[in-house]
């Protein structure tokens, strides 16, 4: 059995078209709205025996009748053959119609890109996309009501004697996985070349660089999709978050949840405001705010056909790694929908702190199933780190 969806409050979503998914197949399709692909039987239907007191009844080939509504009393014939897609203001008795101008233009119409890119489909039984567990860190990758992942994440550890450097990453992609997994292969490397070369206390403009370089590099390929992104690199005992999109990082001060990044989306005032100042516009579609009517959100990797609209530079946060900061959690919008900040730390903290033997890859699992059990559609990444490592 096949099963149709339309994804409505995806991050990009084009309303004049669908997505057919089949569950049992790798294959996704657009549905056409031409007239000929749909046809309506009236076979089954038992026509009315017309009036036999009515003289004008329709042709006795025809058992029904159609029946033209009359225009409202006072206006011509004229007022209504104007075009439907231009409405018409009568002010006064004799007026001449005035024609009202559209004040937005339409909602772009985005290439849809491959849903199969880089981590092939999986049966729909089979939720489990990945897992990982190292020195110092968990992750836990659910898919969602998708055909392929679209989700991605890296981690970088280095350890030379008692210094300790790491970055590590959780990117959502839309419109296909491209950006997500370029993003994945590439940011990493980028932020650290950036870090090299510059000043300690440049360390915020050599992540903003590393962003901004990753941007391009996908750009110049002419990919199609985007990527939201949230990043975390500890340096020196210091922890630099930054993020780029809606992905989201949440720290545990000694059992009380911080959120270190806030979501770039088109409702926020000052992003709302800075795409409004650069020739675009904010509207409401199906319950989200979106740019243009299509991308529910205002920063990331990607996003060549709103590049106008939708930076790459990120914002970042800084803070010194104290005994309080007990983990960090990096995670995807499929979690932070349904879950909050400190019911996530308050699930998360039992099972990372106060063990003899910490289970911090329960703990990512239980925070996606919980996500996935009160509905979330969408991909699930949670990355938990255990800050004491780094310290």
């Amino acid at each position: 059995m096949s099963c149709s969806v339309a994804v409505a409050n995806s991050p990009v979503f084009s309303p004049s078209r669908v997505i057919s998914t089949s569950l049992f197949c790798n294959k996704a399709s657009i549905l056409s709205s031409s007239p000929d692909s749909l046809s309506l039987s009236l076979t089954h239907l038992k026509p009315s025996p017309p009036p036999s007191s009515s003289p004008s009844s329709s042709s006795p080939s025809s058992p029904f009748r159609l029946r033209l509504q009359k225009p409202p009393t006072g206006l011509s014939n004229s007022s209504f053959s104007s075009s439907t897609s231009n409405p018409v203001s009568i002010s006064g008795s004799g007026a001449s119609p005035t024609i009202l101008k559209r004040k937005r233009p339409a909602r772009l119409d985005i290439p849809v890109a491959a849903l199969s890119f880089g981590v092939p489909a999986t049966p729909a039984t089979d939720t489990l996309a990945e897992e990982r567990e190292e020195y110092g860190y968990s992750v836990y990758c659910k898919r969602g009501r998708r055909e392929a992942m679209e989700d991605r994440y890296s981690a970088s550890v280095a350890i030379h004697g008692d210094s300790k450097q790491a970055l590590f990453g959780v990117f959502d992609g839309h419109g296909g996985a491209m950006a997500a997994e370029f993003a994945a292969e590439n940011l990493n490397k980028n932020i650290i070349d950036e870090v090299m070369r510059r000043d300690e206390d440049e360390t915020e403009t050599a992540v903003k660089h590393g962003y901004l370089k990753t941007d391009l590099d996908f750009l110049n390929k002419e990919s199609r999709g985007g990527s939201c992104c949230v990043t975390a690199l500890i340096r020196r005992g210091n922890l630099f978050v930054s993020n780029a999109g809606d992905c989201r990082a949440v720290v545990c001060r000694a059992g009380t949840a911080e959120a270190l990044t806030s979501d770039h989306r088109p409702c926020r005032e000052d992003e709302k405001e800075r795409i409004e100042a650069e020739g675009g516009y904010v509207d409401i579609y199906h319950g989200v705010w979106r740019i243009q009517g299509s991308l529910a959100v205002s920063r990331g990797i990607g996003d060549r056909h709103f590049k106008k609209w939708v930076t790459a530079e990120p914002e970042t946060n800084m803070l010194k790694i104290e005994a309080e900061h007990e983990f960090l959690i990096l995670a995807s919008d499929g979690l932070w929908e349904k879950v909050s900040n400190q019911e996530a730390v308050d699930i998360a903290r039992p099972l990372c702190m106060g063990t003899d033997r910490p289970e911090p890859m329960l703990a990512c699992r239980k925070l996606a199933d919980l996500s996935a059990s009160r509905g979330s559609y969408d991909d699930i990444s949670v990355m938990l780190i255990q800050l004491g490592r780094y310290m």
